[in-house]
Order: C-alpha cells, then structure tokens, then sequence
C-alpha cells in the first residue's frame, strides 16, 4: 500500500507542479507556471483511517482591507491568482476585501491524510479568532534588526510614548477572541477601542463567516485609520503618534468534533494576517514571503541537532519549479517597472518573457555553461563580501547594478552588501544549482490536467498548496520594513518545532510554516523590551551585536532567542503587524515612490509587484484600437506613467512633496489602479505584432486623484467633430 501511494503522489506532485497555473490552458510566458517549488506532500491515509489529528490551513492567510462591501477569496492554488467577478474594484473608488477562507483536514496518528472536515460531512467545528492591532503601543522602525554588522539594527523609541504604564493598554486595538461555527454563519465582529476614555475610538479589525461547509472565512477591515485627537498630522512614513489602522494579525484556533463520535479534537492552529491591497495581483514578487519561511524551514539554526521541517534540495533540481519563476518574475517586472522595462541598457541580459530565450536557459548542457555563467554573474552573490578591487565583479560600486534593481534591508546604510536586495539562501543554492547544470530541463513538459480550484488537486496535496498560495502573493523583501510583512518571518524562533498532541507529535511537514502561540497574557510587551528597542531587546540578549564577524549575509542573518517572551519568539495577537507602518498607506505611498539618482538610468525600487512604479495607464492601452497611425500606437505603448501620479498634489503651484503624499493618501489609496493582464487587440498591424506582445498588463480602475473637483483619471481634451471643426474654421 505504501509503495502505490508513493508512487501516485509523485505523479500527481509532477502534474500538479507542471500544470498549477492558467499556463495549463495553452496560454504562453505572459502567464506564470508552477512558481515554487513545493515540498513533499502528506501521505494519503489508507481507507478507513481513524482521524485523531486535525490541522488548519492555510498555516498563514493573508487577507486584504477594502472599502467596498464587496469580497473575493483569496488564491487557494499555487500560480492561480484572483479573478473576481467584476474586478478587484467596485467601480473606480472603491477597493474589494481580499477574504482568507481555511479549512481543516483530519489525519490519523501517523501524520496521514485521511479526509476535509466540513459540516457537510456531518463535522461539528467551532472556530475561534483573536486578532488584535498593536501598531500604535508598539516601537519607530528605522531598520530591522536582524542585519547583525553589515547593517546594524538602529534603536527605536515607542510609539505614543507620551502614555506611560498601563494606560499604553488603550493604545492596542483588542476584540478578544471571537468564535462562530456552523454553515453560512451570520457575520461575528471583530471590534475594538483606541485611545484613551473617554475619548477612545470604536475600530472594526473585521468580521468571521462561515461557508456552506462550514470553512473559516475572516475578512478583514475597510482599509480605515485617522487621529485619535483633532488635527493630528501624519509627518512619518512609519510612525504617526495618535493615529491607528485596522490592519491585525493572530491566531486562528478551530474544535472538532468528528462525525460518528470520538473525541473532541483541538486543531493545530494557523494564523491570519490582514494587510493591504495588492495592487498588480497577477505580477509575483522576485521573492516572495513563501521563499523566505521555506528557507527557515530548511536552514533554521534553532532546530539544530534535528531534521529540518522542510527538506533541503535535491541533487538535481527541476528547472520549471525552482529556476523558471525567478527569471518569470524578473521579465514581469518590466511592466511596473521602468527600470526593469529597460536593464538590458545596463544589464547584460536578455528578454525573460521571450520563450525562446528561456529554452536557452533551461538548458542544462555543458555546452551552454559559458552562457549560463554570464547570466549568473548579472545576480547579486548573498554570500560573497563585497571588495574595493575595481577590477573584481563584487565591488561595491556595481551591486547596484546587479539583479533585480531593488533596495534591501539594509537601505539605511551605503555601500554596505545588505543595501541592495539579496536572495535568501536556499533560492542563491538553486541558482548555483542552475549556473552548474545540476537541473533536469523540464519546461517543456507538456501540462496535462489544468488546476483552477484546489478541489482539483489530489487531497494529499491541497493542505501544502493552501500555503503556498496564501504566502507566495506576498513580498519577500526588502524588509524596510515591508509590503505586508516584515523581518522577524525570517526568523525562526517565531515557528514551531514540535508541538504537543495527545495522538503524538505533529508530522514535521504540518508543523512547517506554523507559527508558534505565544502564551503570555497581556498583549502590551512594553515591559519586557524596555524604553529602546535593540538588537538585544528584540532577542531578549545581550550578545546580539556580537553575532558572527565573518558573515557578510546581511538578509538572511538569524539568532537564537534568549529570555521568555522576547520579541522574537512565539507570537501573540497582533504581534506581526505591529512592526509595520502606521497608519499602512503612508507607508504604501513611500513604497511606491522610486528611488531617484542624479544619473540617467537607472532608478531603483522597492516593491514593484505589490506597489507598482511605472504602469501603462488604460487610456493609453485603448489608443491601440484608436483610428491612428501605428508610430501614434507605438508612442502610446511604449510610454509609462507613475503610479502615484497626483497623489502628491495638483494644479498650479502645487506644492506636491512627499509630506503632502504621505497625507494625500490617506484619502486615496482606493483610487489607485489595479494593474491587470489584458490581450492586445486582434486588429494591429504585422509590423505591431511583431512588437507588442500579446498580453499586455494594464492599470485599470483608476479612480481621481483630485480631492476638490474629482476629476476623474484617464480624461483629456475631447476630439472635436467634423461640425464643430467646421464651425472653428
């Protein structure tokens, strides 16, 4: 029996893997593929296994705040992303919520897959929520601290440090944990108070539903946040003393009682993260957060002595699953991006959306090596130092130019390896891998079984795939401090190792990604850090800095944890968010600002496929069907335009600083344009086809930026009639 299900999920793992995105429908390069690779699946239990164990996935969701009524579910499968109906926006204003809907599986007392659990099935599950907003009790951010001295972690005073003592406690927006269970439940709030009484604020962090089966379905709150007190101003990109926002985060928790009797059953929890929009959600991060934890779970130092969660890679690597979506990525930044759209200039590269190109790099032949190596030089080497030697290819000077043109985590500090982005190290292996040719070309492996939903895919895999799906949407990097999430998820003290279960420990590969409860009991953690936040506090030692002088890796630096309850450690509700920027759009708004140098080319970025740079505006997408000539189109195509474009301010002596964005946004950030795939029109010329691909990402759904009048976007001088030209003559 154990050989037939091994042998069934290696081909189920291999279609899946080849076939897991809308490639599967014959569409080419403009699409993704199979984006990361996956590690193995659980064993399907064999027929009439005794459920002892249940266990929650995805082990972290992501939803997204909106502030329309309207929702979408979260991607659910690997390399399919949303598609609502409609869109992402309720017209042009208003931004949908992004809902995360878990489910929980059972497993018998080997770790193995037996079934769902759903009310349908006769299940009886009640799910418990405790998310919480720390942002405002919580400390500035500078830079994180994890860099050890290739970037060391500058010290932050609190928030709001204004309020001392117990008092700080109105400063967490907490509404305790909520439960719901049954099917198509009524919606159970998720509110809160900010401030002081008796001048505290309600906040609504979100609401829980259930489906018809009785799945876990948390949507997050409308994007909302302001001043506590009148006139309070926003000055900081991070830090904002009297404001809040509804972002939240903490742990999802489920009871089950398994039809036909037994036991009551206590889920392995996961956990929810509510954060921002995503703004071009067919574009993946170079990196993404998936990328990050996968390399903690293979590398983390804090299981030492122990087989890692997740196991490290092959020999051989497959090309489609490690290799394809880095280079993917890269061509796909191009379209929100100006920099990438033209680092050929400065970078000596070719086309990563050009199909035949990538042939060329998948493959593995001695023959092509010299190519391959040539390709991976143009990649910033995370584990070299970098050198004065002019003539070296890791100088200081030419890490800027070197793939992809982003800044790191260790932006605070010039010339140093960490200011401009570095690959985590299990992806830098892959990549050695590839430059090696120690990978099977399998790019060209025909799909046969398309995957839309996760019920496609065999049971034993959708657990893992729920993961996946809900972390690979987000960025990996940089960390300063972040899209959605920030530094301490590359730390492993923040993940379980092994959690106690009645039936016997948790199978290895479900405790992977799970991160690890806290059990204190007060969420204010001002106390235990202190007046200053350092290196040492946020460990909880004194011997942080010390660290190891020979490493020169700034962003994947890792510490073993020291006293209870520190920081880095396992985790209460609210504590992932609360390291990020407050209120979240002024951050938003920074990360969508490129980064500007005195010279010609290029510009570098921050987060360009959550928070796009440059974009192709629809107005001009639709002049490619317009009635004019095709040096008119070409102008039209290949122009770009900022994606924050009025957000600083407009009209005449508009002073249009980045103050005046940073508060600008507040107002509207649910105008931005959502950056979609759309095809090119069927009516262009030969020589036209013959340059503009076929499928084109387009910003849609661009609300006004103008605050007095609301002027919408996309409006020009309007084209005269042949009576009214008659009437002008």
């Amino acid at each position: 029996m154990a050989k037939d299900r091994k042998a069934r999920s290696s081909v189920t793992r291999r279609d899946f893997l080849a076939t897991s995105s809308l490639a599967a429908a014959g569409i080419g390069l403009g699409l993704p593929r199979a984006l990361v690779a996956a590690p193995e699946p659980a064993e399907l239990a064999p027929k009439g296994a005794e459920i002892t164990q249940a266990v929650i996935f995805p082990a972290i969701g992501i939803c997204r705040v909106g502030n329309s009524k309207q929702y979408f579910l979260a991607p659910e499968v690997p390399g399919v992303p949303a598609r609502p109906e409609g869109g992402f926006k309720e017209g042009n204003s208003k931004m949908k919520k992004q809902v995360q809907r878990f489910r929980v599986y059972g497993f018998d007392e080997e770790g193995r897959v037996v079934r769902e659990l759903t009310t349908e099935a006769g299940d009886d599950i009640t799910w418990t929520v405790h998310v919480a907003n720390a942002k405002a009790a919580w400390y500035q951010f500078n830079s994180p601290m994890d860099m050890g001295h290739e970037a060391p972690g500058l010290t932050g005073q609190m928030r709001n440090q204004m309020i001392v003592g117990e008092k700080r406690k109105h400063l967490i927006i907490d509404p305790g944990p909520q439960s719901v269970s049954g099917s198509a439940e009524r919606p159970t709030k998720m509110q809160g108070k900010f401030w002081l009484p008796p001048n505290e604020v309600d906040v609504k962090l979100g609401e829980l539903r259930t489906d018809d089966y009785g799945r876990l379905l948390v949507f997050p709150g409308d994007g909302a946040g302001g001043s506590a007190v009148e006139n309070g101003g926003i000055a900081s990109f991070s830090d904002n003393d009297t404001w809040y926002d509804d972002w939240c985060d903490g742990p999802v928790h489920a009871k089950v009682q398994v039809a036909g009797g037994g036991e009551e059953l206590q889920a392995e929890s996961a956990w929810v993260t509510c954060c921002g929009p995503d703004f071009a959600p067919e574009i993946d991060s170079f990196i993404t957060l998936y990328d990050v934890i996968r390399d903690v779970m293979v590398h983390g130092k804090q299981f030492a002595g122990k087989e890692p969660l997740l196991p490290g890679l092959p020999e051989k690597i497959s090309f489609l699953n490690e290799i394809y979506p880095l280079f993917h990525r890269l061509g796909l930044m191009a379209w929100i991006s100006s920099a990438a759209q033209l680092r050929q200039v400065w970078v000596d590269v070719g086309d990563f959306l050009d199909e035949a190109y990538m042939r060329r790099l998948a493959d593995p032949s001695p023959e092509n090596r010299e190519f391959r190596e040539s390709i991976y030089q143009q990649f910033r080497h995370p584990n070299e130092p970098l050198v004065e030697n002019a003539n070296h290819p890791h100088t200081v000077e030419n890490q800027q130019y070197k793939l992809p043109y982003m800044l790191g985590s260790g932006a605070n500090y010039d010339f140093s390896s960490a200011d401009w982005f570095l690959m985590p190290k299990l992806q830098h292996e892959a990549l050695t891998k590839w430059r090696n040719g120690e990978f099977v070309d399998d790019f060209s492996t025909p799909p046969e079984h398309p995957v839309t939903q996760i019920e496609d895919l065999p049971l034993e895999h959708q657990g893992e795939a729920l993961t996946r799906a809900a972390l690979e949407r987000c960025s990996g990097g940089a960390f300063h401090p972040g899209v959605e999430m920030t530094w301490p998820l590359r730390q492993e003290a923040l993940f379980r190792d092994a959690p106690k279960h009645p039936h016997g420990p948790l199978d290895k590969r479900l405790r992977a990604f799970r991160i690890a409860v806290s059990d204190r009991k007060a969420l204010l953690q001002n106390r235990d850090v202190g007046r200053l936040m350092t290196p040492s506090s946020a460990f909880g030692r004194d011997d942080v800095l010390a660290g190891n002088p020979k490493h020169k890796s700034g962003e994947s630096y890792t510490f073993v944890p020291g006293k209870k309850n520190a920081p880095i450690g396992p985790q209460a509700a609210g504590d992932l968010t609360r390291w990020m920027g407050l209120p979240w759009y002024g951050d938003g708004f920074s990360c969508a600002l490129a980064i500007e140098y005195a010279n010609d080319l290029p510009n570098a970025t921050w987060w360009p496929a959550l928070t796009p740079i440059d974009v192709l505006p629809e107005v001009y997408f639709e002049q490619l069907s317009a009635d004019i000539s095709d040096a008119q189109k070409l102008a039209f195509f290949e122009n770009r335009v900022p994606f924050i474009r009025g957000v600083r301010g407009i009209g005449l002596h508009a002073e249009a600083s980045y103050i005046d964005g940073l508060q600008r946004a507040a107002y509207l950030w649910s105008g931005f344009g959502i950056v979609v795939k759309k095809k090119r029109p069927d009516n262009l010329s030969p020589m036209l086809k013959n340059i503009i691909p076929e499928f084109i990402f387009v910003e849609t759904n661009r609300g006004t930026m103008d605050l007095v009048l609301g002027q919408p976007a996309g409006v020009g001088a309007p084209v005269p009639t042949a009576t009214e030209e008659g009437a002008n003559n």
